[in-house]
């Protein structure tokens, strides 16, 4: 049975499950999710996903909701599989705590700021609304903060978790270009060793495969 990725087309946290279907080869369905009509609200999708957020998989049975920990579930069934070392061996406890590390830093040191510019400069025009200025200046000045950490990490390492590109990594593209929609890649392009790094993974076969929009996956590879 073919993986079902179910999903909103353009959404980040589907967006990054996309990109690691493609990095991983793993043959999927797409079935695109209409949140402006609320299918995530309907009472079959809750079944599955209780929180009604995109998106969640069904690999042969089994459901699985979380972006992150879908990407996960993916680079450690199939790692011998598309790109290797996603992950790394989790009997190495070190690379796995530098892993969970960088991991952890996506979340809390980038995406939290990342999300407030882009859903003020980029959501709310889309629904006409006005953005709170307030709230993007103070977002943009902590996101700087935060990555002039980075560029010291990566003025040390090529990757975030060490010498190997990790999903920690990978996990900064939905946000981090949609940033230069909310008129903040300056935020990147200022900081060399983090735009190098960013730049290279923006050019990854498997997020040009996505980044328009996701469809379905290749039957095999």
């Amino acid at each position: 049975m073919v993986l079902k990725l179910y999903a909103a087309p353009l959404s980040t946290a589907s967006l990054r499950v996309a990109q690691i279907l493609h990095e991983k080869k793993v043959p999927y369905e797409f079935i695109s999710i209409d949140l402006a009509r609320k299918e995530n609200k309907e009472e079959e999708y809750l079944e599955k996903q209780p929180f009604g957020q995109v998106p969640y998989i069904d690999d042969d049975g089994f459901i699985l909701y979380e972006s992150r920990a879908i990407t996960r579930y993916l680079a450690l069934k199939y790692p011998e599989q598309g790109t290797q070392g996603l992950v790394p061996d989790i009997k190495d406890v070190k690379a796995w705590a530098l892993f969970e590390q960088a991991s952890s830093n996506e979340v809390a040191n980038f995406e939290t700021f990342a999300r407030v510019i882009v859903y003020e400069k980029v959501f709310k025009a889309r629904i006409s609304q006005e953005p709170d200025l307030k709230a993007y200046e103070n977002a943009h000045n902590q996101l700087s903060a935060k990555l002039d950490a980075y560029e010291k990490i990566l003025g040390k390492q090529p990757y975030l978790a060490g010498e190997t590109l990790t999903l920690a990594d990978l996990s900064h593209l939905p946000f981090g270009t949609r940033l230069y929609l909310a008129g903040a890649g300056d935020l990147i392009d200022s900081r060399p060793n983090v735009s190098k790094w960013f730049k290279a993974l923006k050019e990854r076969e498997s997020w040009r495969e996505v980044e328009k929009g996701i469809t379905n996956g290749r039957e095999e590879w």
